[in-house]
């Protein structure tokens, strides 16, 4: 369960009709985790030992007054919103509340509407206020919370750490992700890693949205009831049911119809729909993560993608950059691959040629990640000589690696080994540093040293 989730509505009256109508109109509104205290003078013990999202508050209680708590909240817990009921509905009673950090007023009797949509709003506010908390703590402390759901994405690239570290500031939110970025860079191993960090129990289930008609789509996503349409012999549940309680991915999302798009957007709307044929309307339990290679600003422009619903993806939005703005993944992800697809085949693990790196620098990589895989694969599969070198590239033009200029006076290294070391006794006196200092954490180790967990798994075997 997410930290959002385990999170209160507290709602504070004097009067017991007013605390049960409230709480019963919120748990029907789909609010969760709905708290209510009769005796004021509860509220702040109970601030002090729960994780509160807002507060509903009477203006006018024994005890404690509503004027007073207020002032308290605003002051020991700036991040909670509070709203202010009252049958005073006087414009200097709302001005003055304002004035002291409420988030909204209410006049008594409350139009449900409005209290509905008043609690909505604040839970937003909250939300965002706690992703950036959060946030702001990763870019200070710069350490992953949950390295392991990044595991199948090898990169030491600066952009792509802000990426895992927004993953992890947002995982604990329901509300939808938009992932952008060329063909192959990864989108949907992104998408699991926010559905592996959120710790949702449901499944993840990805659908590619490109060449889909609208009926396809309905089909596919909401499921059909028996004789919907000719063929349809039985009910059929749609991929947001089988999503239930864990994530729905959909991919190329720019390639959605207009009339696919506005069904989507209900469900993100309202978080409801229809399977097609029925009249039963279902509530949708998945959270939405959807991915495109296109430019939206371009589609919207030219009215292929609707304004609405764009909007209501990019609640979390991120741009995954392409393999030529992350060149210093190259040596990692070649190696990462060589080792996986030698498995794969059963082949020894082959070394690689250091003009390999400096050739496929200069590789455009118009497939990026996807791309480099395939020709490794290639490359893996037709080496004999256990060295991979440019000629097992198809296609790659030879460039000659650069040789690094070594400075020896003064350096370092001769403080540690006493003498010019091998590159065999640095990196075995690496490795066991790294081990020691992650504690024998195999993949904290592996991303201290730059290398894939696979890899460093094989050298601690070989030693």
């Amino acid at each position: 369960m997410s930290e959002l989730d385990m999170q209160h509505v507290l709602v504070v009256d004097d009067e017991p009709g007013i605390l049960q109508e409230v709480s019963l109109l919120l748990s029907a509104s789909d609010v969760p985790r709905v708290v209510t205290l009769s005796d004021s003078r509860e509220v702040l013990p109970f601030l002090a030992e729960k994780s509160v999202s807002i507060v509903m508050l009477d203006w006018v209680m024994p005890h404690v007054t509503g004027r007073d708590l207020l002032e308290r909240i605003t002051s020991d817990y700036p991040h909670i919103p509070v709203v202010v009921m009252t049958a005073m509905g006087d414009v200097e009673t709302a001005v003055g509340c304002m004035k002291m950090g409420a988030f909204d007023f209410l006049t008594k009797p409350v139009d449900p509407n409005r209290l509905v949509s008043s609690v909505r709003k604040a839970l937003q506010v909250s939300e965002l206020g706690n992703q950036n908390r959060i946030l702001k703590d990763y870019l200070l402390d710069d350490r992953l919370r949950s390295p392991e759901a990044f595991e199948g994405i090898v990169t030491r690239n600066k952009k792509m750490r802000g990426i895992f570290q927004y993953i992890e500031a947002i995982a604990s939110s329901r509300q939808p992700v938009l992932i952008t970025g060329e063909t192959g860079v990864g989108k949907e191993l992104l998408a699991n890693a926010v559905h592996r960090v959120s710790g949702v129990s449901g499944p993840f289930i990805s659908l590619n949205a490109a060449g889909l008609d609208d009926f396809m789509f309905s089909d596919t996503l909401f499921g059909h009831k028996k004789g919907a349409f000719t063929g349809a012999d039985s009910k059929r549940d749609g991929l947001i049911t089988a999503a239930a309680g864990g994530t729905l991915f959909l991919d190329e999302i720019g390639d959605l119809s207009l009339a696919s798009q506005i069904k989507l957007l209900r469900v993100l709307q309202e978080k409801e729909y229809y399977r097609m044929g029925s009249d039963l309307l279902l509530k949708s339990e998945a959270r939405i993560i959807a991915a495109s290679n296109m430019d939206f600003s371009a589609l919207r422009k030219e009215g292929k993608f609707r304004h609405d619903l764009y909007f209501r993806l990019c609640a979390h939005e991120f741009h995954v950059p392409p393999l030529r703005e992350r060149l210093e993944d190259l040596p990692l992800l070649i190696e990462y691959f060589a080792d996986r697809i030698s498995r794969q085949l059963g082949k020894p693990v082959p070394s690689v040629s250091p003009d390999v790196v400096s050739s496929l620098e200069h590789y455009p990589f118009s497939g990026n990640v996807r791309e480099l895989y395939n020709m490794v694969h290639h490359a893996v599969t037709c080496c004999e000589t256990g060295i991979l070198g440019s000629s097992d590239f198809p296609g790659l033009k030879p460039v000659q690696a650069r040789t690094p200029v070594v400075v020896r006076d003064g350096n370092p290294l001769f403080d540690v080994f006493g003498k010019f070391p091998t590159i065999v006794q640095v990196e075995d006196y690496l490795i066991e540093e790294a081990m020691r200092l992650a504690h024998g954490n195999q993949t904290m180790a592996a991303e201290m040293l730059g290398v894939a967990r696979p890899t460093l798994n094989r050298k601690l075997k070989e030693k």
